[in-house]
């Protein structure tokens, strides 16, 4: 079985009629569009393995929990794309707070799409939405903290935004219906 390299570095042979991948001031490597984009623009496909989320466990079993590269992206509760195995620059598109892009389901496959109009030079982003999980560690936040600088930005890539706090329920207190939340078509890129 082909081990995710996380790490490693934009292809040097793909090309990208709207991006660019080259070292990025939020994290890594990013995309940079080459061209003004139109808000409604696909801009690529999200491509690699794809995987039934057991393998993707079994395959990141040894993962360092401190390490926030990760390639793996929920497509539906049975397929998983791990971009690190045969995957395409569209996994350098990094995670942003106020994003310029969207990620988009349709019949299975997974499109990053501008949702507003995208000047030359810009980098691209969409908001990954990481799920949280039971088992996190304490320090989660800090491990996906985000860096997008934007000012709307809500200091992580996860979601929700906060940890749940556990709720004391008294005699007196109404139960009250938690909120809902904004969901990106089951797209969470993990």
């Amino acid at each position: 079985m082909a081990k995710s390299h996380p790490g490693a570095r934009p292809s040097r042979n793909e090309v990208h009629p709207r991006y660019e991948v080259r070292h990025s001031p939020v994290h890594g490597y990013g995309a940079f569009a080459t061209r003004d984009i139109k808000k409604g623009e696909r801009i690529d496909e999200y491509l690699g393995d794809r995987i039934s989320h057991e393998a993707a466990d079994k395959r990141y079993e040894d993962y360092d929990e401190s390490d926030n590269h990760t390639f793996l992206f929920i497509v539906d509760k049975h397929t998983v794309i791990d971009a690190g195995v045969g995957g395409n620059d569209a996994r350098f598109i990094n995670h942003q707070c106020d994003p310029n892009c969207e990620s988009t389901i349709e019949e299975g496959r997974v499109y990053i799409d501008a949702i507003r109009p995208i000047a030359r030079g810009e980098e691209l982003g969409y908001d990954y939405q990481i799920g949280r999980e039971k088992d996190d560690p304490p320090n989660v936040d800090e491990i996906y903290a985000c860096r997008c600088g934007s000012p709307q930005c809500r200091g992580t890539m996860l979601w929700p935004p906060k940890r749940p706090a556990a709720r004391k329920r008294t005699k007196r207190t109404k139960k009250v219906a938690p909120k809902a939340t904004r969901r990106t078509r089951s797209s969470r890129k993990k």
